[in-house]
């Protein structure tokens, strides 16, 4: 390249150097960055971490009837698969906690959100890997 080779050693020294503190650079910006265990989930964790029940329709104690579907979101890979074989009890839970409602204690944000805290807390009680995080409402009809 050059004919001196005191410049050809210095080049190939730079050369040598940048590429070591670009790889360097990238090591510890990948590889050393944590994630903050207190942030909160992006939307594909929760997908990738939930289940979905299929249509529930039950009776009222008011002699009206609810038909309601939920999603319920765990914090394991494990915890999601327990859910998943536990879903019939997690179907009678569901059943039980609807049918001793009446459509009053259930109208409203309120009513869905304390029922959807009530089922998270039974289906918790169940769980023997992980926990339910959060269930949310995805149908909702009372008649």
């Amino acid at each position: 390249m050059f004919k001196n080779k005191l410049v050809n050693i210095m080049l190939i020294i730079l050369t040598a150097l940048t590429l070591v503190g670009v790889v360097a650079f990238v090591l510890v910006n990948h590889y050393l960055h944590e994630p903050d265990p207190n942030a909160e989930p992006t939307i594909d964790e929760i997908i990738a971490q939930s289940f979905e029940t299929k249509d529930i329709t039950t009776n009222l104690l008011s002699n009206d009837y609810v038909r309601a579907s939920f999603r319920i979101h765990v914090d394991s890979r494990s915890a999601l698969t327990e859910v998943q074989k536990r879903d019939f009890q997690v179907n009678n839970i569901i059943l039980r906690a609807l049918s001793g409602k009446r459509a009053s204690d259930l109208a409203g944000p309120e009513g869905i959100e304390a029922f959807e805290e009530d089922v998270r807390l039974q289906i918790n009680e169940l769980m023997k890997e992980g926990e339910v995080i959060q269930v949310y409402t995805t149908t909702w009809v009372i008649q």
